[in-house]
């Protein structure tokens, strides 16, 4: 007899999103909206060797929509609890189909340690990549990340820095039907995250959304881009934004502002400068003030994680963190405040590097890195590339005035660049532009004690001959102690 619930494996998700010492949070389900619910499904959590830990059944009334208004696409979401620290663990999404169970999507992860590792142990690892265009991607972003995961290097933690999806790119972005405008957004996602699949199914996934998983510019739409014209009309801006505030949501699971603490060596702060923008600042006031409470009151080294750069200067054309002087100036200052470094994780911008500036007068360093892009844009699109630049030359720029933070030099060293690829008129690629790329930041603990980075980039379409393991970028990582 045949299937009831005929299915490809290929259109399931299972998604490992925040995970920390004890706990893990476990998204499953489908976008494609030619799927079936399961009458009874089930996600298996086991140890490294196989054994069955624990075991959560899904039945059919269980699932939740991730867009009003859609009868298709479904997912759940559980919390696995009780889990030991710094251990790594093995997931397993299926559905029962008569008296068997089909595997779906398997997963991995590690709880995270209570405190960074010493030197002769495996660093608390996190992967940054952002802005991923799956048009001539192929399989290579998710391909390279598991076979880094897999066979060379685990990655405790992925941050996934904006600009998973570009739901503002083709000309049926310029229809006025509401059901047609959040058809492409959820078709959008079903693409983007099947192909980002092997990626968000390992290791704990943190996202935060830009521009493109609204729109260009968002929240602003007085662009002159000729298939954005149409967020013109009140209508479309608003069914526009409703399901892409649903996806951002339900899919990516973004909060505004969340914090991650390893014991006390390491404090992180995740900021979503983009969902709630307006004139006025990049963050609503209660929600901007816990991340600068969050940076005045630092014990160690931070981490601020954001969808967009600090090391800036203006932009005429699309606002930038600066755009907002009012609140970018209290953060540079709140940053400065505790004396400690600061790491900056972020994407956007189509280039990769690594930069470093004093951060005030109490002798922290802000150290900024851009992981940008996994995928290029291609085409017409493809105009929109870029490469790593030594600019601005100061930090803050010479055209604010920020309480306690001097502008001085940025140290921009050229070996921490992502390089770049030739591009050619008339092709997929008209521009130059950087090497499609992820990097891994490492922390750990020296013979000192104190907390040490090590960053390096590895690029998307090449491998090493031998083992087919991404190459890395840069000649050797980048280190440095922190404060």
């Amino acid at each position: 007899m045949p299937n009831t619930h005929p299915t490809s494996a290929a259109k399931w998700s299972l998604v490992v999103h925040r995970v920390n010492t004890s706990k893990v949070e476990v998204w499953v389900g489908t976008l494609f909206p030619t799927m079936a619910k399961p009458d009874k499904a089930r996600i298996i959590l086991s140890t490294e060797d196989g054994t069955q830990l624990k075991t959560k059944v899904i039945n059919s009334s269980d699932w939740d929509r991730p867009f009003r208004k859609h009868g298709q696409r479904f997912y759940f979401v559980h919390t696995f609890t009780g889990l030991p620290e710094a251990s790594f663990f093995r997931l397993e999404f299926q559905r029962k189909e008569k008296a068997s169970w089909q595997q779906l999507r398997r997963g991995s992860f590690h709880t995270l340690p209570s405190s960074l590792p010493g030197p002769n142990q495996r660093p608390f690892t996190i992967g940054l990549g952002s802005c991923f265009y799956s048009h001539r991607d192929g399989g290579q972003a998710a391909a390279s990340y598991k076979a880094l995961y897999e066979r060379k290097q685990k990655i405790d933690l992925t941050i996934l820095a904006g600009d998973q999806v570009y739901l503002d790119i083709g000309f049926d972005s310029l229809s006025l039907w509401p059901s047609e405008i959040r058809q492409r957004i959820a078709d959008d996602y079903a693409e983007h995250w099947q192909a980002l699949g092997s990626i968000l199914s390992r290791g704990g996934t943190w996202m935060l959304p830009d521009d493109h998983e609204y729109w260009n510019d968002y929240p602003f739409y007085d662009s002159l881009i000729p298939t954005l014209l149409a967020l013109k009309i009140s209508h479309v801006r608003s069914n526009w934004k409703r399901a892409s505030n649903d996806a951002v949501k339900n899919i990516q699971r973004t909060k505004l502002v969340d914090f991650l603490e390893i014991g006390d060596d390491l404090s992180i702060c995740f900021a979503d400068t983009r969902s709630k923008r307006k004139k006025s600042g990049f963050l609503p006031k209660d929600a901007f003030r816990s991340v600068t409470d969050w940076a005045e009151n630092l014990e160690s080294p931070g981490v601020l994680v954001t969808s967009q750069p600090l090391i800036v200067k203006p932009n005429d054309n699309e606002a930038n963190l600066l755009s907002f002087e009012t609140q970018y100036k209290k953060l540079l200052s709140a940053l400065a405040s505790s004396g400690h470094d600061i790491i900056v994780l972020s994407g956007d911008v189509h280039y990769g590097r690594i930069a470093t500036a004093e951060l005030g007068n109490g002798g922290g360093k802000l150290i900024e890195i851009i992981s940008s892009p996994l995928s290029n844009l291609t085409g017409l699109n493809g105009i929109a590339t870029s490469v790593a630049k030594a600019k601005p030359e100061t930090f803050p720029h010479s055209s604010v005035d920020v309480t306690g933070v001097p502008s001085k030099a940025v140290d921009y060293d050229r070996n921490y660049f992502v390089g770049k690829k030739k591009g050619r008129l008339l092709s997929a690629y008209p521009k130059d532009r950087t090497r499609e790329h992820f990097m891994t930041i490492e922390f750990s603990k020296n013979t000192a004690g104190k907390v040490k980075l090590a960053a390096k980039a590895w690029r998307v379409r090449d491998r090493a001959p031998k083992t087919n393991l991404p190459v890395q970028e840069f000649e050797k990582a980048f280190q440095v102690a922190l404060n």
